[in-house]
């Protein structure tokens, strides 16, 4: 979606006119997943003055620009059987596999598309494959990925009863944090498959997925825990396991993130199996 700009669309002046501009780009802001801005007090004032604004206002000409509509909210996922999601998934996968948008294609050795569950409760997504992911063609399966399945085992699943995908699916060199064109070349395969499985809840892991998603700036220490939203499917952001494995006092807050997300389900987390370290309340080890 874009957004008009003061370039190309002129204003009649009137304070009608100013307030629906403005609040067409606070609701534009809205629909992107800045919803931070709506908690401020002058916001929040002139958004109770907007409905009737917006009825006061002159109807506008037709010869002149529109301001933005914000989009609606997204209709129900059409039903798609496993079948039809098994081979949009393949389809998606051929693609990433053959990609020639961007350098990495020649410094990699396997697209690493994603795997898991056909219809899954969580997807998690991280930044981009590593050594071991590029070289087995699958995702987090090296410390990281041993980590994140313990994290998923004790959530109650297994690494089969979700999926796991990366927003780059080829592994930038020395595993170096992906580059913004690499991210935009690579988000819509990202995003064909988070439509064609409609999980009933998203986990971004780390910094990297949660900012291509939510288009946001702030880092992940400033947005874990706070729930989100993509393309109205709820969203968690929360530390990646290659953070945890380097400041295991974050665990913690991981595992208050993951057990929002259990909540969110309507599940709570099954006995730990000794999977907890000596003290009860904090997160896998």
């Amino acid at each position: 979606m874009t957004r008009t700009t003061e370039s190309s669309t002129k204003s009649d002046g009137t304070l009608g006119d100013i307030l629906r501009r403005v609040a067409d780009y606070l609701e534009w802001e809205l629909a992107e997943g800045r919803s931070s801005l709506l908690t401020t007090p002058p916001t929040a004032a002139l958004l109770k003055r907007w409905p009737a604004a917006r009825r006061q206002s002159p109807a506008p000409s037709s010869s002149r620009p529109q301001p933005p509509t914000p989009p609606a909210a997204p209709p129900p996922a059409p039903t798609a059987t496993p079948e039809e999601r098994g081979a949009a998934l393949e389809r998606i996968a051929r693609e990433a596999e053959a990609c020639r948008r961007c350098p990495l294609l020649a410094t990699r050795r396997h697209a690493v598309p994603g795997q898991g569950c056909l219809t899954p409760d969580i997807m998690f997504v991280g930044e981009a494959p590593g050594e071991e992911e590029d070289l087995q063609g699958a995702p987090f399966v090296g410390a990281a990925g041993q980590l994140l399945t313990r994290m998923i085992e004790s959530m109650g699943y297994t690494r089969e009863q979700v999926f796991i995908a990366n927003v780059l699916k080829c592994r930038p060199p020395q595993n170096r944090t992906p580059l913004p064109e690499e991210v935009q070349n690579c988000l819509p395969y990202l995003r064909e498959q988070i439509r064609t499985l409609r999980p009933k809840v998203l986990v971004t892991l780390g910094g990297v997925p949660t900012r291509a998603l939510l288009g946001l700036t702030a880092g992940i220490t400033q947005v874990r825990g706070q729930w989100r939203s993509f393309e109205g499917i709820p969203l968690m952001p929360t530390f990646h396991p290659s953070y945890l494995l380097r400041q295991p006092s974050a665990k913690r807050e991981a595992w208050e993130d993951l057990k929002a997300v259990l909540a969110r389900l309507g599940r709570t987390p099954p006995p730990r199996r000794n999977l907890a370290p000596p003290d009860r309340r904090s997160a896998p080890a």
